[in-house]
């Protein structure tokens, strides 16, 4: 009688495991992989992707850098992606050249690839793109800037906060936009630091956070104490330039434009600490990376570009409570109850 119950136990357990594969196989796993996990903007965007992967019954699994230009984990978070069987990844990449060789990896193995925020170099070497326009973003607050300070633009003294040395795709294209608006001529569109213009004191960087912010302001102020504009790659490197002039005296002396829209950085526009910004939506990119990879799984269907565009465009809106003609923005309390969609 026990041996005979044993039995169908068992049995019964070989089935129930045998008819439980084929639902776990078809799983879909996905992967989001940033650039840090401390940056709000990253942050946000982990909220983003972890409440639509909830929603679709996607098995998602977060991963990111040490900092802002760290590869190698990142490559090692995209191995782990493909070892696991996952159906897609995003990622926001650090270096967005030498992390091609292990995307292309990927896509060969039947991996939807999905860059957000930062084109990869080249741009096709994802799937797809979900992003802000990083050249409009750019092009908005230095427009608002030259606008701004009308006449004196011609005699002005501006600085960079960049990432990093490495020539990232997002660094880059804010800082030609930047120029563009601003009436800096452009050299190689692809390359920073190349342009002539006298009115440049320099670029330093800022590995996005508000120490790098701090220091990068401070090499700037030795080069040149009379420098009075600065783009900085995002609000964090932001904050971080404002601290380094408040402690000299210089914070209401020098316009400060920035990129991100997240609610701390509104409410440093709100303050008077940043000029304006450029408001990125994260959150956005990120649900909607995983509704693709969802898709992708089912369909087989990859995502298309906005038209005209080698990307899907995000969107990006200038907040400022000083508005300036030709220079279209929204307001502070419009960019607070959209910070960050």
């Amino acid at each position: 009688m026990n041996k005979t119950l044993m039995t169908s136990l068992l049995g019964a357990i070989a089935m129930g495991a045998l008819f439980a594969a084929p639902a776990q196989a078809a799983g879909i796993g996905a992967c989001l992989i940033t650039k840090t996990d401390t940056n709000p903007f990253f942050v946000k965007m982990r909220e983003g992707a972890k409440a639509k992967a909830a929603e679709l019954g996607v098995d998602l699994k977060t991963y990111a850098g040490k900092d802002d230009g760290d590869n190698e984990g990142q490559v090692a978070a995209v191995e782990t992606c493909m070892a696991d069987g996952a159906k897609g990844i995003l990622i926001t990449p650090s270096d967005t050249k030498a992390i091609v060789p292990t995307i292309k990896k990927a896509r060969d193995a039947g991996i939807l690839v999905i860059a957000l925020d930062t084109p990869l170099d080249p741009i096709d070497a994802a799937d797809s793109t979900f992003a802000t326009d990083n050249f409009q973003a750019g092009f908005l607050i230095g427009s608002y800037a030259k606008a701004k300070l009308g006449d004196k633009a011609k005699d002005t003294k501006v600085g960079f906060l960049d990432i990093n040395s490495k020539q990232v795709t997002v660094d880059v294209l804010r800082d030609q936009g930047f120029m563009k608006g601003f009436g800096i001529d452009i050299k190689n569109p692809n390359v920073i630091g190349d342009e002539d213009d006298k009115r440049i004191v320099g670029h330093d960087y800022t590995n996005g956070n508000p120490e790098g912010g701090r220091k990068a302001m401070e090499n700037l102020l030795q080069k040149d104490s009379g420098i009075n504009v600065i783009h900085t790659i995002n609000e964090p490197a932001a904050a971080g330039a404002y601290e380094a002039l408040k402690a000299v005296g210089k914070e209401k002396d020098v316009l400060i434009m920035s990129v991100d829209g997240g609610c701390p950085g509104v409410k440093d526009v709100q303050a008077g600490k940043i000029g304006g910004t450029s408001q990125q939506y994260p959150l956005l990119m990120a649900s909607m990376g995983v509704e693709a990879i969802k898709n992708w799984a089912d369909k087989k269907e990859k995502p298309k570009n906005t038209e005209g565009k080698n990307f899907f465009d995000t969107g990006v809106a200038l907040i400022t409570d000083n508005p300036v003609a030709g220079v279209p923005s929204i307001s502070v309390k419009d960019g607070l109850a959209k910070c960050w969609g």
